[in-house]
């Protein structure tokens, strides 16, 4: 047998696909009568420990967690089974995409071949139910479907980082808004920068300047550590933006290397940056960038004063410009809030401003918000309790350290004084 595809196993050499039921009926895919037979197949199950090691044997009438987050794992089936003997196995982690499993049915047939071949499940969330027929069928899958992914319901903390008179220094934002005191940098000084999320719970900072234009990045982990420098990809630049899309990747884009600039680079979900792609849109630089609809992100306003935007795809791929909504201006921020929506925020519209725009499910943008909180430009925003965001730190004829809350509807809270060191140019994201 060859590798399955989606949730169906696909046997070598005997030129057929078969999902059968308990009296040999075909089961459909999706629907009700999956989740009976799932349901059905379950009862009396004995579920077990997760299960880890590459290799493992199955016991009937028990169900096997396999977690494959950081190897494949080969089954062996009992060497005897009787009719109606039945074995689940389910992936732990969302992982068997990634590393599978492979079934050795142990001297028994699977689905009417002999064990010489092979039987393997690869995909994301794949739940397997197997029982035994008779000597001619052997081990039959009763049920194999994948679980939809939950929609993404954000992360829990925050990170505002280097920025100022080029410093790397960072400060954590708690799950429910408070801002730690500083953090000592990790990497190249610099500032005029921009993060983004990627793996679900990671984060990014990448370019900016410091004397020089960069390109290279710093990785953050899901416990908000910042690590030491990754040499760059892609055109040095800053004044760009940054936002996660798909779920676990992000993108870099926009920005001045020399001269206004549209070229992309995208973020994989291991936070690999890739080259660079060719741009789509005005070029610019001193716009903000967030996520929305849960999975697709929008860059938005800078240049020499628009209100522009540009949607990115859940595959990371940049529309051309949109109208823009709103009062032209740069050097602004932004976040996302609700699980599913963003905010642009703050910026210069020649004098400083405190104006923000919400960006709805579907990536529209709203009209102008009044103002709350301290008028000023070049701060960053970053997500935070999963639902909601934070404005922080920029400059209002000196730099400051104050920061605004965003609550779980969009709305923008008062003034809380600022900890940690006061810094423009800065960028924040979101992880854990």
């Amino acid at each position: 047998m060859s590798g399955i595809t989606g949730s169906k196993i696909n046997i070598r050499g005997a030129g057929r696909i078969a999902k059968l039921g308990t009296d040999g009926q075909v089961l459909t895919s999706s629907g009700a009568g999956v989740a009976a037979a799932f349901e059905d197949l379950a009862a009396g199950i004995s579920w077990q420990a997760i299960e880890t090691g590459s290799t493992m044997t199955a016991v009937a009438g028990n169900g096997y967690w396999i977690d494959t987050t950081s190897n494949a794992c080969t089954i062996t089936l009992p060497s005897s089974a009787s009719v109606g003997d039945t074995i689940i196995f389910a992936d732990y982690d969302r992982t068997w995409g990634t590393y599978g499993i492979t079934i050795d049915s142990n001297g028994l047939n699977y689905q009417g071949d002999d064990d010489s071949y092979t039987v393997e499940y690869g995909t994301d969330g794949l739940a397997v139910g197997i029982t035994y027929m008779n000597a001619t069928q052997g081990w039959v899958p009763t049920f194999d479907e994948a679980v939809a992914d939950v929609p993404s319901k954000g992360n829990p903390y925050g990170i505002f980082g280097y920025g100022g008179a080029y410093v790397s220094l960072t400060n954590l934002v708690s799950n429910v808004g408070v801002v730690a005191t500083d953090t000592t940098g990790v990497g190249t000084d610099r500032g005029y920068l921009a993060a983004c999320q990627y793996g679900g719970d990671k984060a990014i900072f990448g370019y900016g300047y410091n004397g020089g234009m960069l390109s290279l990045t710093n990785l953050v982990s899901n416990a908000g550590v910042v690590a030491t420098d990754v040499t760059g990809v892609g055109t040095a630049r800053q004044n760009l933006a940054a936002c996660s899309y798909g779920d676990d990747k992000g993108i870099f884009g926009y920005g001045y290397t020399g001269s206004v600039s549209s070229l992309s680079n995208l973020v994989s979900n291991v936070g690999v940056v890739a080259t660079d792609v060719t741009g789509v849109g005005t070029a610019r630089g001193y716009l903000a960038a967030c996520s929305y609809g849960g999975d697709k992100g929008i860059f938005g306003y800078g240049g020499s004063y628009v209100s522009i935007t540009n949607l990115v795809s859940n595959v990371g791929v940049v529309a051309t410009d949109t109208t823009g909504v709103g009062t032209a201006r740069k050097f602004l921020a932004s976040c996302d809030y609700d699980y599913d929506k963003g905010i642009f925020g703050y910026g210069t519209t020649g004098s400083v401003s405190s104006l923000t725009n919400l960006v709805s499910n579907s990536g529209v943008v709203a009209t102008d918000v009044t103002g709350v909180g301290t008028a000023r430009y070049s701060l960053a925003g970053c997500q935070y309790g999963g639902d909601k965001g934070i404005f922080g730190y920029g400059y209002s004829g000196g730099n400051v350290s104050m920061t605004n809350l965003v609550s779980n509807a969009g709305v923008v809270a008062t003034d809380t004084t600022g900890v940690g060191t006061a810094r423009d140019a800065l960028a924040g994201c979101s992880y854990g």
